[in-house]
């Protein structure tokens, strides 16, 4: 394949090109950063491979010979081609997806309002988000990482904690009417309650396990208002429409801009908390790595309690 090439190498060529181009040994030389002299050798070098004349001298400078015309059209044709192809490639690697899993509440709250800062520290790096609410289905093939709540022990691959399940209630500052906060636990008696729908299948916390870890021994109301997706009951409290359960990190934007406000001081814990997931197939390890130190760094500026804590890692 390519036998006419021979021994012929690309510099041959490139020079070759640049003198046909400009009509000049000397303006070659300047473009390629050498002299005229030894452009004058590279091109007679070419011509003894070829066994061709590609040039006639004459009183004032060069000029192609037909077979030099012929040759001109190829190699630059060529050359840029080449040239293309290797742009294609560089902007592929400059802007490179990473595929990342998580669930609908974690994107909107905690990753998304974050995501700026990990793009202006890694520009030629695209986030395409993920979500789903079954954590079962977040690894799959074309996904880099995830970012799962659990209690660490993920059949998908390795995981490392991120932060720890940190709850209390929340409600929009209208739905207190002027009353002074914080209020007593058991005020939490008298507002409708935002619920979960399939919260009781789930790991994570309940309007009954905030009852049960803050001692209030009533169960909770049933409420009016179920939802099948946390952003919308987090808008639902944002309305005034009920007290819902704020889960740390996720609500803490939202409290600090007002819209939401916390109704009694009380906070409740569990062994329970979001993970860092690898996929057990090593796929760009380098950039995902790049991101799970980023998710660390930010989990450390998050004035998080518990960011003391080291960093299990736990591979099932």
């Amino acid at each position: 394949m390519y036998e006419a090439l021979g021994d012929i190498s690309l510099d041959l060529l490139r020079v070759f090109e640049s003198a046909a181009r400009q009509h000049s040994f000397t303006a070659a030389a300047v473009e390629l950063g050498t002299t005229q002299p030894a452009v004058s050798q590279q091109i007679k070098r070419l011509e003894e491979q070829l066994a061709t004349r590609l040039f006639d001298r004459i009183y004032r400078g060069i000029e192609l010979t037909e077979a030099g015309e012929v040759l001109f059209g190829y190699v630059q044709a060529g050359l840029q081609s080449i040239d293309g192809g290797l742009n294609a490639v560089t902007a592929q690697r400059q802007h490179e997806v990473l595929q990342v899993a998580t669930d609908f509440a974690f994107a909107a709250y905690w990753l998304m309002p974050r995501l700026h800062r990990f793009h202006q520290a890694n520009p030629d790096v695209d986030v395409s988000l993920v979500t789903s609410e079954r954590s079962h289905n977040m690894l799959r093939a074309d996904v880099d990482v995830a970012v799962l709540f659990g209690d660490g022990r993920f059949k998908q691959g390795e995981s490392r904690w991120l932060f720890s399940e940190e709850v209390f209630p929340v409600c929009s500052p209208q739905l207190l009417a002027g009353r002074k906060t914080p209020l007593p636990t058991e005020a939490l008696l008298e507002f409708p309650l935002l619920h979960l729908r399939g919260e009781n299948s789930s790991n994570w916390f309940d309007w009954s396990g905030v009852f049960r870890a803050l001692n209030i021994h009533r169960a909770p109301a049933p409420g009016q208002l179920r939802f099948d997706n946390y952003t919308l009951l987090i808008q639902a409290a944002i309305a005034g429409q009920g007290v819902a359960i704020g889960w740390r990190h996720l609500v803490d934007a939202l409290l600090e801009q007002n819209l939401l406000c916390r109704p009694i001081a009380a906070t409740a814990i569990s062994a329970y908390g979001y993970y860092v997931v690898l996929p057990q197939r090593k796929r760009r390890v380098q950039l995902v790595q790049q991101f799970v130190d980023w998710l660390a760094t930010e989990q450390a500026q998050s004035g998080n309690l518990l960011a003391g804590r080291p960093l299990p890692s736990i591979a099932v």
